[in-house]
């Protein structure tokens, strides 16, 4: 690959037909970080919640109460997470048996969810920053929600409009605040459920003689957990099981609007949250090795700005960084780097763009990463100018190829590996939906677009393949399935 190549399928997501390559790879780059827009209009109406979210969680949490319907909400399954089933799906019949306002519900939480996901799309295609736009997804992807509970539908888009992308080129540490404190997260690892137990909510609750069976109470440490393991430290950091306790009571607290009896308590907070101080965990708290005062709210704040800047964070951080730009086993010069000038700048995320961009083992010639179906389909739809298209037909063309973005499997997101993504069966979807792009659009002149595609890098075969081809729309289909839109 070519140090144009480089800049533009490695740092981006590949040419647009608004693009030529770069004379100055590096300051093509460079000039990116005051090209971004964190706020276009294209999201604008989606930088906050709608305001939905806690009366869909009000909602199911008084239908679960009705016994007769708690067996079809059951069997709904996955369409409460606003996933669509087939008319002869068992889910789809469930459906039918709930109370038209909640079926209306799952219907708006539908298209809230595939208008964010065709909106996060279209920008990646059309940014003129596809650098800054792989940082937002990758750091949307290292703090990641899912769509698996209740009412996320409403927010994972605004968590990465809100959370992520006003801080892609700020500091790391109000990142992880706004991440870990947002209303996606909260619900996504059930934080707003966690109560402190010696809270005064739960002191008043254990006079009345406890609470309703069928709401969870009591300390919950999954965020407490994925905080340390995922988003700071991470799993080799140095951390106990006495840190995670410490750490989910001092959360206690952080919740959604809108949700509970308590709810009338709650005080609104900048991440999009709110915070309950009768359901937080009274005292001071101490997290490796480091005693933190009562202080309600800013307690956990407290802490996650000293996680932000510990050691281990900044390792974790650089490693993850360069394993996405530099290969599945990241060369540990990049890494070392790297984490220098995070523990040196704080966490300028900015400054540590730029030296990712200056370090030279990201611009090694030969390919170092494989894409993701993601990144595939935005590569994809850059080369051949795909018009906006329609959001059901954005969120169907992820789904087919296995990646729906807010859908990871676990807090860890989606990986990071060629292992992951090269499979036969993924690459026989990627086949068949290059041969349905190239057959409704232009293809004419494929091998000059290949060439300023790949600029200096496009390998004799694809160029033999290309000029061999029966027609244009053959020829860009080939061009969309070989090894250099396949990799970079």
């Amino acid at each position: 690959m070519s140090r144009p190549s480089i800049a533009l399928s490695r740092f981006g997501y590949g040419i647009s037909a608004k693009d030529s390559p770069p004379a100055d790879p590096r300051r093509y780059l460079l000039a990116q970080l005051d090209a971004y827009d964190p706020a276009p209009a294209a999201i604008a109406g989606r930088m906050r919640s709608r305001g939905e979210t806690g009366a869909m969680v009000e909602l199911v949490r008084s239908l679960r109460q009705d016994r007769r319907l708690a067996g079809a909400m059951a069997e709904a399954g996955p369409a409460m997470a606003g996933q669509s089933a087939p008319s002869d799906d068992p889910r789809a019949a469930a459906l039918e048996g709930l109370p038209p306002e909640y079926r209306s519900k799952l219907a708006e939480a539908r298209q809230v969810l595939v208008g964010d996901i065709a909106a996060r799309t279209q920008l990646a295609v059309s940014s003129p920053a596809p650098m800054i736009e792989r940082l937002v997804h990758f750091w949307s992807n290292h703090f990641s929600v899912s769509v698996g509970k209740v009412g996320t539908q409403f927010e994972v888009g605004p968590h990465e409009f809100t959370a992520i992308r006003p801080h892609v080129l700020g500091r790391f540490a109000d990142m992880l605040k706004a991440a870990v404190l947002h209303p996606a997260m909260l619900l996504y690892l059930d934080q707003f459920q966690s109560i402190g137990p010696n809270a005064p909510f739960a002191q008043a609750r254990a006079r009345r003689g406890g609470d309703q069976p069928e709401r969870p109470r009591g300390l919950n440490e999954n965020l407490a957990r994925e905080v340390l393991e995922l988003h700071t430290l991470g799993v080799d950091g140095g951390y106990t099981q006495a840190d995670v306790t410490e750490l989910a009571r001092a959360l206690t607290g952080w919740t959604v609007p809108g949700i509970g009896r308590v709810g009338r308590f709650a005080e609104d907070q900048p991440s999009g949250a709110a915070f309950v101080a009768l359901v937080h965990e009274p005292g001071a708290r101490r997290v490796l090795g480091r005693t933190y005062p009562a202080g309600e709210a800013g307690q956990a704040l407290a802490i996650l700005n000293d996680l932000a800047a510990h050691p281990a964070t900044a390792r974790h951080i650089a490693s993850k960084l360069a394993r996405h730009f530099a290969g599945d086993t990241p060369p540990p010069a990049l890494v070392a780097r790297l984490e220098a000038d995070f523990l040196k700048t704080g966490g300028d995320l900015a400054s540590l763009t730029a030296t990712l961009i200056d370090a030279p083992e990201v611009w090694t010639p030969a390919p170092v990463k494989f894409r993701t179906p993601f990144e595939w389909l935005i590569g994809a739809m850059r080369l051949t100018s795909v018009g906006k298209l329609p959001p059901q037909r954005i969120v169907g063309a992820l789904n087919e190829l296995g990646q729906v973005p807010w859908r990871a499997p676990s807090p860890a997101g989606y990986d990071d590996l060629a292992a992951s993504w090269a499979g036969p069966d993924a690459l026989v979807r990627r086949v068949e939906l290059a041969e349905r792009i190239a057959g409704n659009v232009p293809a004419d002149d494929v091998l000059a677009r290949a060439e300023a595609a790949f600029p200096g890098a496009l390998g004799e075969a694809t160029r033999t393949q290309l000029s061999r081809a029966e027609s244009g729309s053959q020829a860009l289909a080939l061009l969309l399935v070989s090894p250099e839109m396949m990799r970079r």
